[in-house]
Order: C-alpha cells, then sequence, then structure tokens
C-alpha cells in the first residue's frame, strides 16, 4: 500500500521543552492509525505537526514522495489535502450547518456553491445530520456538532482525515454516536490518523495502534500486539490504568 504521510526524525520543542523527539512513523493509504497515551505524551503535538498546525522544529513530513517542510513546498495546497476534526467542533457559529460545510469548499478548493451543496449533504447524510442542514451550531448538542464538523472534513474529499481527540470535549452519553460515524468511515477505507483517549474504540478500528510516552513512540504494532502482548513495561503500565 502506497504511504500517504511519511513521519521521519520529526522533533518539536517550545523553548527549551522538547515535546516530539525523533518521531518516526507512517500512514498507508486506507490505514487507520490510533495514537494513544498518558496527557502531555504529545499526541496531540505530533497531529498539529502533521497538519502544520504547528511548525515541527526538525525532521521531515513526506507527503507523495516529498519533504513538505522543505521551504520550496507549498503547505496551502498540503494543508488542502487534510482534513481535520478539532475537540472543540470550530463550528462557524453566524453559519447554519449546511453552510458550514460549504463555505471551505468555496473559498479554499474554489468550487461552485451550487456543487458544494451537492458534496456537502451527500457527507451530512452520511454522519445523519442532513435533517438539520437549516440550524444553527447553537442549536445543536455536542454529538450532533461533532458529525457536523466530520461532515465539514469530509466536503473536502481530504487524502486522510485526522481527528483530535473528537470525544473528549462530549458528554459521555454523545460519545457513542460520534464514534459509531467514525466507525462507520473507517470501515469504507477512508485514510484516519486519530488521536483518542476511547481505548476499546481504538483496538476495534485501527489497523496500527502507535503509544507515545514522554515525547517518544514507545511502541508501536497491530492492536492484537499493542493490547494483548505489549513489549514494554511502560505500555503495559499504561493499558492496566485505563482498560476497564
Amino acid at each position: 500500500m502506497e504511504k500517504v504521510i511519511e513521519i521521519q526524525h520529526l522533533s518539536k520543542a517550545f523553548g527549551s521543552h522538547e515535546v516530539l523527539k525523533d518521531i518516526d512513523f507512517s500512514v498507508k493509504k486506507g490505514e487507520v492509525v490510533s495514537i494513544i497515551g498518558s496527557s502531555g505524551s504529545g499526541k496531540s503535538t505530533l497531529l498539529r505537526c502533521v497538519n502544520l498546525l504547528e511548525k515541527p522544529s526538525g525532521g521531515q513530513i513526506i507527503y507523495k514522495g516529498e519533504n513538505i517542510l522543505d521551504d520550496k513546498h507549498d503547505i496551502s495546497a498540503y494543508r488542502r489535502r487534510l482534513g481535520m476534526v478539532f475537540q472543540q467542533f470550530n463550528l462557524f457559529n453566524n453559519h447554519n450547518v449546511l453552510s458550514n460545510c460549504v463555505v471551505g469548499q468555496v473559498k479554499v478548493l474554489k468550487r461552485s456553491k451550487a456543487e458544494a451543496e451537492k458534496i456537502a449533504l451527500k457527507f451530512l447524510k452520511v454522519v445523519g445530520m442532513d435533517r438539520y442542514v437549516n440550524a444553527k451550531p447553537k442549536q445543536l448538542s455536542g454529538g450532533q456538532k461533532q458529525r457536523v464538523a466530520i461532515a465539514r472534513a469530509l466536503s473536502m474529499e481530504p487524502d486522510v482525515l485526522l481527528f483530535d481527540e473528537p470525544t473528549s470535549a462530549l458528554d459521555p452519553e454523545m460519545v457513542g454516536e460520534v464514534l459509531k460515524v467514525m466507525k462507520e468511515l473507517a470501515e469504507s477505507g477512508l485514510t484516519m490518523l486519530i488521536v483518542t483517549h476511547e481505548m476499546e474504540f481504538a483496538r476495534e478500528v485501527s489497523d496500527r495502534i502507535v503509544f507515545m510516552d514522554k515525547g517518544v513512540i514507545a511502541e508501536e504494532g497491530t492492536p492484537e500486539q499493542i493490547f494483548l502482548n505489549p513489549t514494554q513495561e511502560r505500555t503495559k503500565e499504561f493499558l492496566k490504568r485505563t482498560l476497564k
């Protein structure tokens, strides 16, 4: 399978504090990779470096054979190929559901409004939010907002969809509806890179698990390897604490 993104020797420091150290991993087309680990282990920073919301301090991010950290690379064009779903939804409160999923397509991808609306409706239906096209974000529950945010990201038809702890801001009863949508997307063959603290979900949907600890990848493998037969003591400790 072709590698969509390949991370090589990536590092990130804030002042003298090194948050990421010599990170190496890749995401292949159609693969679901979940990044797990304790708070402060560098998971979200890694995701934000992948889509350049944070500028890495060193290393390479290879996309379609090119290091996108080279000065000559068009970062905007690269970012257009990545979808991002945030913890806090980041919807436009002054736009309705449909408009939230249309505005980026028109402004960034230069699609006509009619084409953008058709694509937005398709993906709102996928996440079960097509009945709410005229609603404003303030009229929606947290789970509904996150499903709209997922539809918005899908409407840009990205090569890979990044999720930064998409259920962490939700009430417990709303977590299931978002995970259900994500599971269906995973089964559809979408390429996904997910930072999550939902261990059972990660175990169920992932092709590969990356366990991070103190800014490094401590262990990586299939869900079976990581959850049933981890080799590192730190992984065993983490799973003992987090698995019910």
